[in-house]
């Protein structure tokens, strides 16, 4: 077994995908409309689906904002220095909502950024 995917509701399909594409750095995989459904799906990620998890973002028509409730925690993404990754999601239009350094009561250093729906993103630095 393994994670194939984690989907979060978007309020603006187009908005989300360039901040994940732009911002975040990841590919955009694919897309699918369902007209009658009502909805649209983008799958979006750092490589080939077929051997790494990608986010699916649900646009679902006429909604543009969620109420994220308190069960939903954050996506956590590795990065090689989490300090020069919030400079770059900044210069790239996105919000860092605390600064890298250590985890409370560790040694990890991590940084949280957040997308354009309110979803929390953590970066954590690995060697």
């Amino acid at each position: 077994m393994r994670i194939l995917h984690t989907m979060i509701r978007v309020g603006n399909l187009q908005r989300s995908i360039d901040f994940y594409t732009k911002v975040m750095g990841m590919k955009l995989m694919r897309t699918s409309d369902r007209p009658e459904q009502k909805y649209s799906l983008a799958f979006v990620g750092y490589g080939d689906e077929t051997t790494q998890p990608v986010l699916e973002l649900t646009y679902n028509y006429g909604v543009d904002q969620y109420d994220l409730g308190a069960g939903f925690g954050h996506i956590a993404i590795a990065v090689d220095n989490a300090a020069a990754a919030c400079d770059r999601i900044r210069a790239s239009g996105g919000t860092v909502t605390r600064e890298a350094g250590p985890v409370k009561g560790g040694t990890s250093v991590i940084a949280f950024v957040q997308d354009p729906d309110g979803y929390k993103i953590e970066l954590i630095e690995r060697s």
